[in-house]
């Protein structure tokens, strides 16, 4: 049997209120379940870690009642700190005592003890996968809304009860999707190059901050000069400048 997972976690603050999603295909391939949850003081990270948790529990709850050889499961996530967690990471702690290098205590370690035994000392076949987030891979957008509305819901003082949860046949989840395939990992190559050039922006170095309070423009060498000045002010405008030509026009917008 080949099961299929997608995981996504998220956090209105870190901490925060945050829920999780998870999409497990099982069946040959024919059953869908969602799988969500919430909780009002958490992190992004424990998130992304408890969708993969819950959804293991899942697959080995169903994969204990089916005869036959241990199934291979596929898990696709955005998470590199689930990745290399339960890939890289995981056996150093276990040999240290659930200790880090710094001889820190593990952060996460129930969450981080759950997934291993059900991932490394279980029957499962597990081949961990890491993609892109907000590429359009149908999956791991669906586990995001998932997440969110989740997290939004407790955010805004409701039950916990987030996002209606689908569980039925692959042919109706499509309707879901709006017609996508849950199955197609690939992804939206305009978004991912608009993604990339996003993260390079946001970590190339900068000229400086120019910003804008009470109708008063200045412009800031660090971004901590910068934040001093914007932080709790009403109506604050700010913007991060490249080069002495960016700076202009970032002034030149904000006059």
């Amino acid at each position: 049997m080949n099961i299929k997972i997608f995981t996504d976690g998220s956090s209105r603050g870190n901490p925060g209120p945050g829920g999780w999603g998870a999409i497990v295909i099982y069946g040959g391939k024919s059953e869908v379940v969602e799988l969500g949850g919430g909780e009002k003081n958490t992190t992004n990270n424990r998130m992304e870690l408890k969708a993969a948790a819950k959804a293991l529990e899942m697959v080995s709850k169903v994969s204990g009642s089916v005869a036959g050889a241990a199934p291979s499961i596929d898990i696709y996530t955005d998470s590199a700190y689930l990745i290399n967690g339960i890939t890289k990471w995981v056996s150093g702690w276990k040999r240290n005592g659930w200790k880090t290098k710094t001889k820190d205590d593990v952060l996460n370690k129930d969450l981080w003890l759950e997934i291993d035994h059900l991932a490394n000392t279980s029957s499962l076949k597990i081949k961990w996968h890491h993609i892109g987030g907000h590429v359009g891979i149908a999956g791991n957008e669906r586990c995001d809304e998932i997440a969110t509305a989740f997290a939004d819901d407790i955010a805004g003082g409701g039950g916990g009860r987030g996002a209606n949860l689908f569980n039925g046949s692959l042919g109706d989840y499509k309707k879901v999707l709006g017609g996508r395939d849950i199955l197609d990992i690939s992804h939206d190559v305009g978004l991912a190059a608009t993604k990339k050039s996003s993260s390079a922006r946001s970590n190339a170095k900068a000229y400086s901050y120019v910003s804008k309070v009470d109708g008063v423009i200045q412009t800031h060498k660090t971004w901590q000069e910068c934040e001093k000045r914007v932080k709790g002010a009403r109506g604050a405008r700010f913007k991060k400048a490249l080069s002495v030509g960016e700076e202009s026009e970032i002034i030149k917008s904000f006059q």
